[in-house]
């Protein structure tokens, strides 16, 4: 309902400053005055004092003089605030968000008929997932969630990197060493099973003697030089060690959860022919040179000092060259393109665009957007293991642990013993210790480098994933006891019913949804979902003390609020999930 009163204000303002002779590019609609009651307000008033010859508030007084009230869907009156126009909804925008707010569905906008990729993690398959790339993965996941609420045709991609020296010399090394020569796994999972052929070919590499060393460069470049060539013996060698590492991470990103429609290989653009061919284009271009032997791009025209190196001294092409034929390959397919990268990233994600663009291709349709690290405040309570770091399989466990501790504290011994099954209380802990993690990454700026904190993280009191995912159970509970008592929510009831301030705040917030959705997609930023359930959970905490539900003593009065926490348990529920968080039922 916010978004259809936000567009019948905007028309209705736009109408009134036309009919004054004022213009109407800039309308200034905004959240209202921290103490004003209000839906909307708008400033207009401030940027046409000085054409109107008179000061801010007589002017502002003007427009809602000439504003067509009765003809605005939703709008019950205007009134002025100083130089602020405040716009207040009437009783049918209440009702009519009660009623919407019932769907399962709430808070996803009608279709676009636009697809969209949403490219993210693509971490290099050499090994476990690590904490300090769990934010692409959480965030990516998030946008995604958000663009397919949005009303997009959303695809997630993982953009398989089986093409580099990396995986020529982890194909070596498994092929080299035996079990024998290797250090016991960190888990029984593919990815830490292989990832030990990997340091130990690295290692090797290291120390070895010259000669051998030489030998095994020989046999590495061999690799590379098949899989340049398309050598389909080559690349199924490759493929058994990348498939196996890949398939231990995706167990991993399936916990946070976050999955993908495709996993889009790099040797692809090599086999189909692709990359070569845009190496070709490349070469006929204004832009591109000849230095030492390696083909390059000179981008100064667009503020680019490095050389986009696109084929080597030796004919072979580079990861960059592949992405270029990555990406060309998405936009034949997708209306829209997002990938997301780290901050290390935006050198390269810059050439990229800009040889795109010399290659003839529409770069407005290509977004990239940018994370910064995730630390941990010294690995406390983490297993830090010496060469690996902190990988999210610690993390994640570690968080579970810690949630599963803080429920059964929380419990008294009958809560325990009547409704909660062990099953139940581990159910929980994921749900709590897993959303914890994920929450607490996703509700800040990607952008702003972050310390992971326990204290905050879990804390069932603060604005955190435990305290908004109470709110979801806490209505569960409400209409659970509903029904033992033979009621069930409605959604024909008496709106006008609501009528007291935290009733009606609440209903303001559930109206705010679709809208919140629709800013966080078109702006790829999933923290302002995650803002509006920390508000969102305020409103309905200061409903829950006011208003008693099932004990209200009129029945109208308690159909209705029972009506508003069925409403806010969807609301609640659809918003975390935008953020890929689960809405425990009990907590």
């Amino acid at each position: 309902m916010f978004r259809q009163f936000r567009s019948a204000v905007e028309a209705a303002l736009a109408d009134a400053l036309a009919d004054l002779g004022h213009p109407t590019d800039d309308l200034g609609i905004e959240e209202p005055p921290g103490d004003v009651d209000a839906t909307l307000a708008s400033s207009v008033a401030f940027r046409l004092a000085s054409e109107a010859g008179a000061p801010p508030p007589q002017v502002a007084g003007e427009v809602a003089d000439a504003l067509d009230v009765a003809g605005t869907e939703y709008l019950a009156r205007v009134e002025t605030t100083g130089p602020y126009l405040n716009f207040f909804t009437d009783d049918a925008y209440l009702a009519d968000t009660l009623d919407a707010a019932h769907a399962d569905d709430y808070g996803s906008l009608p279709s676009r008929e636009e697809s969209v990729v949403v490219e993210h993690t693509s971490a290099n398959p050499t090994g476990p997932v690590h904490v300090g790339r769990a934010r692409n993965p959480i965030v990516g996941d998030a946008v995604a969630n958000a663009l397919s609420y949005a009303g997009y045709d959303v695809e997630r991609h993982y953009y398989v990197n089986d093409a580099g020296r990396q995986m020529a010399v982890f194909t070596w090394a498994f092929e080299t060493f035996d079990e024998s020569d290797l250090p016991e796994p960190d888990r029984d999972k593919p990815d830490y099973d292989l990832v030990r052929y990997y340091r130990k070919g690295n290692s090797y590499l290291e120390e070895a003697d010259p000669e051998d060393v030489e030998d095994a460069e020989t046999e590495i470049e061999s690799i590379i030089r098949g899989l340049e060539s398309g050598d389909e013996a080559t690349y199924e060698r490759v493929s058994e060690v990348v498939d196996t590492v890949l398939a231990g991470m995706q167990q991993t990103l399936a916990r946070l959860p976050a999955g993908f429609d495709e996993f889009v290989k790099e040797t692809r653009f090599i086999r189909d022919g692709s990359a070569a061919e845009a190496v070709e284009r490349l070469k006929d271009s204004e832009h591109a040179e000849i230095d030492d032997g390696a083909w390059v791009l000179d981008l100064e025209e667009w503020g680019i000092d490095k050389e986009f190196v696109f084929l080597r001294s030796d004919g072979t092409s580079l990861y960059t060259t592949r992405d270029l034929a990555h990406h060309e390959w998405k936009f034949e397919n997708f209306d829209r393109a997002v990938t997301v990268l780290g901050e290390d990233q935006r050198l390269h994600a810059k050439q990229l665009e800009a040889a795109l663009e010399v290659l003839g291709n529409d770069t407005d349709r290509l977004t990239s957007m940018f994370y910064s690290w995730v630390n941990l405040p010294g690995g406390e309570g983490m297993s830090t293991r010496e060469g690996t770091g902190v990988d999210l399989d610690d993390l994640l466990d570690e968080a579970i642990d810690r949630a599963r501790a803080e429920v059964e504290t929380r419990m008294d011994d009958r809560v325990r013993d009547d409704d909660l099954t062990e099953a139940d209380v581990e159910r929980i802990a994921e749900q709590v210790g897993v959303g914890a993690v994920r929450y607490d990454i996703v509700s800040k700026q990607p952008t702003k480098t972050i310390t992971f904190e326990w204290d905050h993280a879990l804390d069932f009191e603060a604005q955190s994933a435990p305290y908004v995912q109470y709110v979801h159970a806490r209505c569960c509970g409400i209409v659970d006891e509903a029904a033992e008592r033979g009621t069930s929510p409605a959604a024909d009831v008496d709106a006008a019913a609501l009528s007291t301030p935290e009733e009606r705040a609440l209903l303001a917030s559930i109206a705010r949804l679709p809208a919140v959705v629709e800013e966080a997609a078109e702006d790829l930023e999933p923290h302002r979902v995650a803002t509006y359930t920390r508000e969102f959970a305020e409103t309905f905490n200061a409903f829950y003390r006011e208003c008693p539900v099932l004990t209200a003593e009129e029945e109208r009065t308690r159909e209705a609020r029972l009506a508003l926490v069925a409403a806010s348990r969807t609301t609640i529920a659809n918003a975390l999930d935008v953020l890929g968080v689960a809405a425990p039922e009990s907590m």
